[in-house]
């Protein structure tokens, strides 16, 4: 029995998964929690990883290969020495704001989603490289390298790191990445494959290549992580991390962890995944790459060598929990009070940009109900136009994925908001495509563990997903009109 190991380096904490190989059946885990924070030291990510495999029963001597999906987008600044030099900025960070908006007026919109596929935006790397420039001049010529939070705890676990701190020093031409955390960035193109060395250097003030293997590197130049293709070894895991010096565990490429969700998942071209965290995700497996000029739709790239355009929203579940809160009801109340009311709530709607809202971009906005009267204000049309209200909003940002070109066939929904009973039902009616609804699971390290079976085998592994509930089409178009009218008739 061949197992693999996968790592969810996530914004909240390590998850690691051991599947085995030939059923992809679960075998055991680990977890360790990260600091909470906008602006986290990496140190403390490396050891949840530690924490979080010993909690698995370590590497062991049954793991033949491993791979790591992290947060996308954080930023990781390295001195020649291999040191981190300041405490890691992440994807939630947005004292970058002001850089976006710098990089926009400069270079324009149309320019800088032709150049890599998206709008700059406060989450982005490329943007939080802008402010270190504007903001931490003093920083800015010690940077050796730029890496993201998947990057440097692979290079860690190769042996790499600072000196008197890894077995191999800071060998920083080891630095590797894949498309789908290049992608994220703002300075790689999905189109074409590459770095936009250009646009990183007009955001840090300083030369920049991707990194190369041999020679010595020039102390001037920053290094970028050289980019792996989905099913390329990464190397292995330094010796001095396992049981026996004999042994090899190969790691892969690593992933952004929405396109590590797509490959646990299983999704495959035409698939839309709608996920409901706090904040929302849609993102969907296309064949070609996607650049659009609106700013709205993400144009990354996945991890299985195609693309994975995707929106990202505020609001998901906690408008959820908001409204259950205010009409004093827990989890499974909320969805028998939702139940009872009919598609379209009666008329109420609820715009639920509780705290503003990213797509569209409107980040002073609020949230209200629309349409109350004496007949319609009913706790069961509130409950459920929470729920009408938070799915239209992820509606229409897979509208954007369609119009940016995408087909899509069917949608996966999931996150803890999918387990809802009314959830479920108000999604068939709310979008116009069969909704299925995977069982709750650690799909960022099962994808993980996916791309490590794929490096170890050569061949991308075909594991089932299970699935809770399969539910047809059931559109109800009177929701989404309710809601663009009230949409249309707020002043923000």
């Amino acid at each position: 029995m061949a197992l693999v190991a996968g790592v969810d380096s996530s914004t909240q904490s390590c998850k690691v998964v051991v599947v085995d190989t030939s059923t992809g059946a679960e075998v055991r885990t680990g977890r360790a929690l990260h600091p909470e924070g906008t602006e986290v030291d990496p140190e403390a990510w490396w050891q949840a990883l530690l924490s979080a495999l010993s909690g698995a029963d370590g590497l062991g001597d049954d793991v033949d290969a491993l791979s790591i999906a992290g947060q996308q987008h954080g930023m990781v600044l390295l001195g020649r020495d291999g040191r981190v030099l300041r405490d890691a900025l992440l994807w939630n960070d947005t004292r970058s704001a002001g850089a976006a908006r710098d990089l926009i007026g400069e270079l324009g919109v149309d320019e800088l989603v032709a150049r890599t596929g998206s709008a700059p935006v406060a989450s982005f790397t490329g943007t939080k490289v802008r402010w270190v420039r504007d903001a931490e001049p003093d920083v800015v010529p010690a940077i050796a390298a730029v890496a993201l939070p998947h990057d440097w705890l692979t290079w860690r676990l190769r042996g790499f790191g600072p000196n008197g701190e890894s077995p191999l020093g800071p060998v920083l031409g080891e630095l590797v990445t894949d498309r789908s955390d290049a992608s994220g960035t703002g300075y790689w193109n999905p189109a074409t494959d590459a770095y936009d060395v250009a646009l990183f250097e007009q955001m840090l003030g300083r030369p920049a290549r991707e990194a190369q293997l041999g020679g010595e590197p020039d102390p001037a130049v920053v290094v970028l992580p050289r980019v792996l293709r989905a099913d390329a070894a990464a190397g292995s895991v330094h010796s001095s991390f396992l049981a026996s010096a004999d042994r090899r565990i190969v790691l892969g490429p690593g992933a952004g962890d929405n396109a590590g969700a797509a490959l646990g998942l299983g999704a495959e071209e035409g698939d839309v995944v709608v996920s409901l965290g706090t904040s929302g995700t849609v993102f969907a497996v296309a064949a070609d790459a996607v650049a659009d000029t609106s700013g709205t739709v993400a144009g990354f790239a996945d991890a299985s060598g195609l693309f994975l355009p995707l929106v990202a929203t505020l609001n998901a579940a906690r408008v959820l929990s908001s409204v259950a809160g205010v009409l004093g009801v827990d989890h499974d109340g909320f969805a028998d009070l939702a139940r009872e009311a009919a598609p379209g709530s009666g008329g109420v709607v609820l715009v639920p940009y509780f705290e503003g809202e990213r797509t569209p971009n409107l980040p002073t906005a609020k949230a209200s109900f629309h349409n109350l009267s004496i007949a319609s204000a009913t706790r069961a049309n509130m409950a459920r136009a929470a729920i009408e209200g938070m799915l239209c909003g992820l509606a229409d940002a897979l509208d954007a994925v369609r119009a940016a070109g995408v087909v899509p066939r069917h949608l996966l929904l999931i996150g803890g908001a999918a387990q809802n009973a009314a959830v479920q039902e108000v999604a068939a009616q709310v979008f116009d495509l069969p909704v299925r609804i995977p069982a709750p699971g650690e799909y960022v390290a099962r994808g993980a563990a996916v791309q490590a079976a794929w490096t170890l085998t050569g061949s991308r592994p075909q594991w089932a997903v299970e699935t809770v509930e399969d539910r047809a089409a059931d559109h109800r178009p009177v929701i989404r009109e309710q809601y663009g009218a009230a949409v249309g008739s707020v002043t923000f």
